[in-house]
C-alpha cells in the first residue's frame, strides 16, 4: 500500500494531470477488455501484454509505428482486425471527465499552471482535434512526443527541469499507483485518483488557501 507522503509546507505552482483514466474515462482498458471478449483471450493478461507491447514496440515513445504495435500484439495474442478497427475499439470509448475538467478550469484561474503528463500515442491529438481540451491547459506532456514514458523515474526530473519548478512545488494526478510512487520518490506531491470524491477531498487538503473543487 502506497504511503501519503505529501508535504504541505511548500506551495504546489503547478498541477499535472494523467489523461486516460484521470481527465477521461479510460478508453484504453475498455477498448482492450471488449477486443479480449469478441477474441476470446483473458482480458487481464491481454491488457498487460498490450500494455508491454506498445513500449517494447517504441510506439508510446514516438519510436514505432501503430502498424508496429498492431501487428505485434496480435502475433502474441491471435486477435483478429485490421489496424483502424482494432484502434477504433480504443479511441472511440475516451470521453471527457466533466468534473475533473472543471477543476483544471477553476485552478487555472486560481492562478494555478495546469498541465498534461500523459504515456499517450498520437491518438492524443486525434482526441484533442475532436474534445478540444488542450486549450485549457498551459502544458502538454506527451510520451509520444518526449521519447520518454513514466515508467522511466528520470522522466520526473526532466518534467520539473522544463517547468523550472522544484519537485516539492508540482502536485501530479493519476491513477497509476507505479505512476505515483515513482512520482513521490523524485519528490513530487501526488494523489492516486480513484474516484472524484476521493480526489476532491486529497486536492483541497493539499492545496489550502481555498476550496477549489
Amino acid at each position: 500500500m502506497l504511503e501519503n507522503k505529501n508535504c504541505k509546507n511548500k506551495r504546489v505552482h503547478v498541477v499535472l494531470f494523467d489523461f486516460g483514466g484521470v481527465l477521461s474515462e479510460e478508453g484504453w482498458k475498455k477498448g482492450l477488455r471488449i477486443i479480449a471478449k469478441a477474441n476470446g483471450v483473458h482480458p487481464d493478461s491481454f491488457l498487460q501484454t498490450a500494455a508491454d507491447t506498445i513500449y517494447e514496440t517504441g510506439y508510446i515513445l514516438g519510436k514505432g509505428s501503430q502498424s508496429d504495435f498492431w501487428k505485434s500484439l496480435k502475433t502474441k495474442t491471435g486477435i483478429r482486425g485490421d489496424v483502424a478497427s482494432l484502434s477504433g475499439e480504443l479511441i472511440s470509448r475516451f470521453a471527457l471527465n466533466d468534473a475533473m475538467m472543471e477543476t483544471v478550469r477553476n485552478l487555472k484561474s486560481n492562478n494555478f499552471i495546469v498541465g498534461i503528463l500523459s504515456d499517450q500515442t498520437d491518438w492524443l491529438e486525434g482526441l484533442n482535434a475532436r474534445f478540444d481540451f488542450f486549450r485549457h491547459f498551459d502544458y502538454v506532456f506527451n510520451s509520444y512526443h518526449l521519447g520518454k514514458g513514466k515508467r522511466d523515474p528520470s522522466l520526473f526530473d526532466d518534467i520539473a527541469g522544463l517547468l523550472r519548478e522544484t519537485p516539492e512545488n508540482i502536485l501530479f494526478i493519476d491513477d497509476d499507483p507505479g505512476n505515483i510512487q515513482r512520482a513521490r520518490q523524485k519528490g513530487w506531491k501526488a494523489i492516486l485518483y480513484t474516484d472524484f470524491k476521493s480526489f476532491r477531498e486529497e486536492i483541497n487538503e493539499i492545496i489550502q488557501e481555498r476550496t477549489l473543487v
